[in-house]
């Protein structure tokens, strides 16, 4: 029941309620004031796509007749102008509708009086433009009509259904999607939903797919396949079809259908469109990418778009249609490419590089069991070191470890060599059926392309035949084109000759000879100057999985673990080279060992090649020298062993010579005095080796004119001062 108290609705007297309701409530012609019909009056026009526009063409006649309903709104014909510039285009934004953005404009400016359109989805199908041209009438007072009724946007009630006008025209939009979605979707379980092909594939009349008929397509595409299934990087792929200057087929997306394949130079983006495209491996997919906001383009009203990995497609269909290679080498080469972006937190080691590290992504840390990077060192940067950065990075502490990459790796080097050793004559024969099998694909390859070049030259004969000679404006243009293809297939024929002389066709017996030679020295192939690092690192793969490396479990020592492709494991200890003795290996033995052959009256030449010859080695990992052996005596105080033992020096040695102190006791003056003589040459004497007593040859007349050469250089300072 109505409030009683309300004098508008329960009270009051019934003619003053009938009076306020007439006031709430204007007639057409009191909401159409001579300031409205002073301006302009603009009719929209818009039609959804050129297919509307072309067979619906009743609506559009529908929509011009609203100058009509101008007309009875009290617009002269001439003052009604229609905008009919959005006519084929969306509704969905306004960024391509010129014709919309001129009506807001006219509307900005104040020139209009009166927008028309024949309803709400006409003018926008989203509620940004809509609300945008409500607030615009209303602080202009312009009216908005449809082929119903008159509304005035300053108005509540009328603003009210205004906005539910435009609120109910973009959820028409968003059912009318959806519900082509799901009928797409439909018809793509089926299998019967009509995709874009690729340049390998073609569609047949009854709606099947099949091969592309033209041979040179399919042998291109299957020659990708296989150089990635040797090579394993889009990117060495791609190098490899630019130096043989090989095109790519590719089927344009754009313009009239159907697309004709064209011929596109070799790029990193279109070889691996190929690898990962699912239609070459004979399957139907439905569904690899999803919308994504965040991946939409400055300037664009296009969402865009991510890709979706193919366990989250929506709809595949495996062995749907022929196909280039089977679905498990499809599987195995998109895992390929994904591990050849470099992601050390992923377990990704990336492709193959130039660099020096052998073990260049495939390395962990045996005390973290975390991925080691790689950083390059030395005065040239070309000293590669494995680091462990993860205590670093994640917590601020300092590093893992370090390990130099030269020595594990020739470690590592020496082990695969030894492995590749029993399989060294089937590795050399496998070569020489490649390096055969790769000139026959050669030579194919170049008779396709020769074939293709002369049958567009004669194409192009014929169409210039066909033409009438007195059509000279066609002629000139057909012979042209005719001269232009004869001179492509001379070149192709010239650049096929000069393949031919650098390239045998078969391979000789002494070529065979010279395979067979090398695969029995494959240390030697490994260090030629012709083999890339990028090779051997591939090779350290296809053997090898995973190295563990942890230089701190064992002083001067570096652990390896070894994970071989085959899941067998071992395990390898490497001496390495370090910056003192406190961290050398064999200290304590090396210690030991000096002593004991000094000890031997060893002279530290001999202590070294002794050393040497033991396979001892320096900190740094070079053979010892008798400097080197000194300079250990010293630091670990290991006395030399003198003629006499250990004891003090005599005056004289049992030969009859002077030690240092003995000679200065016959001389009259101090031992440093006897060093100095020594250094002039002024006495004679002879050491067994450095660090040894000094045995001095001196008579009784040398030690007499030596003292009285004393006493003379004595007097002489005397009276001098």
């Amino acid at each position: 029941m109505w409030d009683s108290s309300c004098n508008v609705c329960g009270g009051g007297r019934p003619g003053q309620r009938k009076t306020i309701l007439l006031s709430t409530t204007l007639s057409i012609d009191e909401r159409i004031t001579t300031a409205h019909r002073a301006k302009l009056a603009y009719v929209y026009v818009r039609q959804s796509s050129p297919g509307q526009v072309r067979h619906h063409q009743e609506s559009t006649e529908l929509q011009y007749r609203l100058v009509e309903r101008a007309a009875v709104f009290g617009w002269p014909r001439e003052r009604v102008h229609v905008i009919d510039d959005d006519l084929g285009k969306s509704g969905t934004s306004s960024k391509d509708r010129h014709g919309f953005q001129t009506l807001i404009a006219e509307v900005g400016l104040g020139k209009a009086g009166l927008v028309m359109s024949l309803d709400a989805s006409r003018l926008a199908r989203n509620n940004r433009d809509w609300h945008q041209l409500l607030e615009l009438c209303s602080l202009f007072g312009v009216l908005i009509a449809d082929g119903e009724r008159l509304y005035d946007p300053a108005a509540y009630h009328d603003r009210l259904l205004l906005g539910l006008s435009g609120i109910m025209s973009e959820a028409e939009l968003h059912q009318i999607k959806i519900r082509l979605h799901q009928r797409e979707r439909q018809k793509a379980a089926r299998g019967e939903l009509r995709l874009p092909l690729p340049a390998g594939l073609i569609h047949m009349r009854d709606g099947g797919v099949t091969f592309n008929p033209d041979e040179e397509v399919q042998e291109r595409l299957r020659m990708v396949f296989a150089k990635f299934r040797e090579l394993r990087s889009a990117k060495a792929v791609m190098r490899y079809l630019r130096r043989g200057n090989l095109l790519l087929p590719v089927r344009p997306l754009h313009g009239p259908a159907p697309h004709d394949v064209v011929w596109r130079p070799a790029d990193s983006a279109r070889v691996i469109n190929i690898l990962k495209n699912p239609a070459y491996a004979g399957a139907y997919v439905y569904g690899r990418r999803r919308p994504d906001p965040m991946r939409r383009r400055p300037g664009s009203d296009r969402i865009g778009t991510t890709a979706v990995a193919p366990e989250d497609w929506s709809i595949c269909l495996k062995d749907a249609h022929p196909a280039y290679l089977d679905w498990d080498e499809f599987m195995a080469n998109r895992r390929q490419l994904a591990d050849n972006v470099l992601r050390y937190d992923a377990g990704r080691p990336g492709a193959p590089r130039k660099g020096n590290a052998l073990l260049q992504g495939i390395v962990s840390c045996g005390r973290c069991a975390r991925r080691m990077g790689l950083r390059y060192s030395g005065p040239h940067g070309d000293y590669p070191v494995y680091v462990c950065v993860a205590d670093s990075s994640a917590e601020g502490r300092p590093r893992c470890q370090e390990v130099r990459a030269l020595a594990v790796d020739a470690e590592v080097e020496q082990l695969i060599l030894t492995a590749l050793t029993p399989d060294r004559i089937v590795l050399a024969i496998a070569a020489s059926g490649e390096i055969e099998e790769e000139t026959r694909a050669m030579e194919r390859r170049w008779s396709l392309k020769r074939e293709r070049a002369r049958y567009d030259a004669e194409r192009a004969r014929r169409q210039y035949d066909a033409v009438e000679p007195e059509n000279r404006l066609v002629a000139r243009s057909l012979e042209r084109v005719w001269e232009e293809r004869l001179r492509r297939a001379d070149q192709v024929e010239q650049e096929y000759d000069a393949w031919r002389r650098e390239q045998s066709v078969s391979i000789s017996d002494n070529d065979r000879a010279e395979i067979l030679a090398l695969g029995e020295e494959l240390p030697r192939l490994w260090r030629a100057a012709t083999t890339r690092s990028a090779d051997r690192k591939q090779i350290v793969r296809l053997v090898i999985k995973d190295v563990a490396l942890d230089q701190k479990r064992r002083r001067g020592y570096v652990w390896i673990r070894v994970i071989w492709q085959t899941g067998a494991a071992s395990e390898h200890w490497l001496q390495r080279c370090v910056q003192g003795y406190e961290q050398h290996a064999d200290q304590d033995r090396l210690r030991q060992r000096i002593a004991e052959l000094n000890g031997q009256q060893k002279m530290d030449g001999e202590i070294a090649a002794i050393l040497n010859k033991e396979a001892l080695r320096t900190a740094h990992g070079a053979p010892f020298s008798g400097g080197m052996i000194h300079v250990l005596r010293k630091r670990w105080r290991i006395q030399s062993v003198k003629i006499n033992g250990t004891g003090a020096n005599p005056q004289q040695w049992p030969d009859g010579s002077y030690s240092v102190q003995g000679a200065a006791s016959a001389i009259g003056i101090t031992p440093q005095v006897i060093f100095d003589w020594l250094r002039k040459g002024w006495l004679t004497g002879t050491q067994l080796a450095k660090g040894m007593p000094w045995q001095i040859s001196l008579s009784p007349d040398q030690a007499a004119a030596l003292r009285a050469r004393v006493r003379r250089t004595n007097r002489s300072k005397r009276e001098a001062s």
